[in-house]
């Protein structure tokens, strides 16, 4: 579609908000009679000769109130959002091609983000520390690399994700299951203001819509839909972030998962995923691999899961990677002196690649993998 006058954005909004008019029905009306406000004018009986519109859309279309877009313009107005429709230099070209394509989309922010290369990543509101720390380091290596993390503000991994792109400091788009000026859940009140400011907020909910059981899968296919590849960092068996997965695959797109421990159920989906066929991620490269048009940070290119470890070094890290253990049981696994063992332990916990914890054990920090 060709982009829309000034005069036609009302009446194309008039139209999208339509209930049952999805974008096929939306550009079928538009081509029959012109321009949107042709269709709006047109009368009932030339409206059912258009495929697709029943006699039930045709009432509605007829009956569509131009004053409650108004309405939703003025409230678009007044949080200095942006209404975005197919064929806009501004609309995702990416969104125009995935099943049930929006018929439109409201945005606050930098809305040139969605001209660039994007990775979502998603996962489980109740996590694991090794997902929330992975989660946030994957997002700002990501961030620091160019590309603009996509996730779904949602409490848990998806915060996370925003988070580690905003730390970088980079760019992350929040795509929302309500419209502008809603925020859900509460508790991401800050995150909201920062993601509205510094990067992006999109939703093709009209402002001022609460969230509903339905609109969260309906996000979920913009957020896999705006990126190349989608990852998923932990996610249970029946965890919600499985459901951007099918979208993902139903639109084409690459998918990556985060193993985790056998023994983690938040980690179970993920290591399924990956028995299926999804593409482990084990370092930034894995990722970076389907951005060719990326240039690598300074120091990053070819550079292994755990880079700059000693021999010694590398076999403690290795012994950690299944999870948190005991001096004593690092020792063992070396195969080194306790003197030696424990040294190496000292250098690695200084220069935070590892951690000890309460009760003595150690565990390995995640933002060494994506350095």
């Amino acid at each position: 579609m060709a982009e829309l006058p000034a005069a036609e954005r009302e009446g194309y909004l008039t139209l999208a908000l339509v209930p049952g008019i999805g974008a096929a029905r939306l550009s079928a009306l538009i081509e029959r009679f012109d321009s949107p406000n042709g269709a709006l004018a047109a009368p009932f009986a030339l409206l059912r000769t258009v495929p697709g519109i029943s006699r039930a859309a045709a009432t509605a279309i007829e009956q569509a109130d131009r004053r409650a877009t108004r309405h939703i313009l003025d409230a678009l107005a007044r949080c200095s959002g942006h209404l975005l429709v197919p064929g806009d230099s501004r609309f995702p070209a990416a969104l125009e091609v995935i099943p049930e394509p929006p018929t439109c989309l409201f945005a606050q922010g930098n809305v040139d983000l969605l001209q660039r290369p994007a990775v979502a990543i998603v996962g489980s509101r109740d996590h694991s520390l090794y997902g929330r720390e992975v989660c946030r380091a994957l997002a700002r290596a990501a961030a620091e690399a160019g590309l603009v993390v996509v996730s779904g503000m949602a409490r848990g991994l998806d915060a996370v994700a925003h988070v580690g792109a905003l730390e970088a400091p980079g760019a992350t788009i929040g795509v929302l299951g309500n419209g502008l000026g809603v925020i859900y859940p509460a508790a991401n009140r800050e995150l909201y203001n920062d993601v509205g400011s510094r990067g992006l907020l999109l939703t093709e909910f009209p402002p001022g819509e609460r969230p509903s059981a339905g609109s969260f899968p309906r996000r979920n296919r913009l957020i896999s839909g705006l990126a190349r590849v989608t990852i998923v960092v932990e996610a249970a068996v029946a965890s919600g972030a499985l459901q951007t997965v099918a979208c993902a695959l139903e639109q084409g797109r690459e998918v990556m998962a985060v193993p985790g421990p056998i023994t983690s159920p938040v980690s179970a989906g993920t290591n399924r995923l990956i028995r299926d066929g999804a593409a482990p991620l084990l370092e930034l490269d894995d990722l970076l691999a389907h951005f060719a048009e990326l240039t690598r940070p300074p120091g990053a290119v070819g550079a292994p899961a755990v880079p700059n470890l000693a021999p010694l070094e590398g076999r403690l890290v290795n012994a950690l990677w299944a999870g948190p253990c005991r001096a004593e049981e690092l020792v063992e696994a070396s195969g080194a002196p306790v003197w030696a063992a424990l040294d190496a332990l000292s250098g690695l916990e200084l220069r935070g690649r590892i951690r000890q914890e309460a009760g003595g054990m150690y565990r390995l920090v995640p933002p060494a993998l994506f350095t």
